[in-house]
């Protein structure tokens, strides 16, 4: 972690052990699209909506995630769009790559009880 950039603080402290297991598989359940299409847009919401009240650092990891999700779709979009002049396919695998690592970052992130909010994203949610 950078000098500059600390943890981000969550609402009533520090979390148990089954907190931080719910953020961890909250990160990686973008990746269920691999199995099923549209799982991994629908996976981590479900996750945060369900155990968000229970677990209020969920509320902090679903942001992130929703927040890239929306970014990287934009970013995709954008890539689509400069394929006319041949750019566009760097701009797809870069959005490809981070879509891979960045979920599972942020699950190991998770699991030791860090909010790690992901490179790139715009925040819609706050």
């Amino acid at each position: 972690m950078e000098e500059n950039q600390s943890p981000a603080k969550f609402p009533g402290g520090e979390q148990n052990k089954e907190e931080c297991n719910w953020g961890m598989w909250l990160h990686p359940a973008q990746l269920a699209n691999c199995l099923v299409p549209l799982a991994g847009l629908v996976a981590p919401i479900a996750i945060w909506q369900l155990k968000k009240d229970q677990f209020p650092s969920l509320d902090v990891h679903g942001k992130n995630v929703v927040n890239w999700m929306i970014s990287s779709a934009i970013y995709a979009f954008v890539g689509l769009i400069l394929m006319f002049v041949f750019v566009g396919f760097f701009v797809l695998l870069a959005v490809a790559v981070c879509g891979v690592v960045f979920p599972i970052i942020g699950g190991i992130k998770a699991n030791n009880g860090d909010a790690w909010k992901y490179p790139l994203t715009i925040s819609f949610l706050k």
